[in-house]
């Protein structure tokens, strides 16, 4: 499978978090499956340590590149053809990181990880 992961469940994942699913985290370790972080999530990291809302071990832009190495995650850019889906989305979720990551899993027929209900909801495949 291919596996996009949301911003929390990148962040659990690392951090041993028991609020990550046994699924989700099977589903990231396996060798079967290709996972991939979005530069989207690695935005909204960075926004929040800088507002002082993610204390991170150190700066972001060392942290999360070098944590998507140590667990051979990739890095999945945004591309205009993926936000293109945005107009024809639900407004079931209003955070645009969240929108932003289920465009691109349609975009790229990712399975996108998420315990996010809300996320869910959209027309999407998901694993928790």
């Amino acid at each position: 499978m291919r596996l996009l992961l949301d911003t929390s469940t990148f962040l659990w994942f690392l951090t041993s978090d028991r609020r990550l699913s046994e699924t989700a985290a099977a589903a990231i370790r396996s060798s079967e499956n290709d996972v991939w972080l979005s530069a989207v999530s690695f935005w909204e990291i960075l926004v929040k340590h800088q507002l002082g809302r993610l204390p991170l071990p150190e700066l972001p832009s060392s942290y999360i590149p070098k944590q998507r190495k140590r667990h051979g995650i990739s890095s999945l850019a945004l591309r205009e053809r993926a936000m293109t889906h945005l107009p024809k989305l639900p407004l079931h979720h209003k955070d645009p990181f969240d929108r932003m990551l289920v465009c691109q899993s349609l975009e790229h027929g990712l399975f996108l990880v998420t315990s996010d209900p809300f996320l869910r909801a959209y027309p999407v495949k998901t694993i928790w």
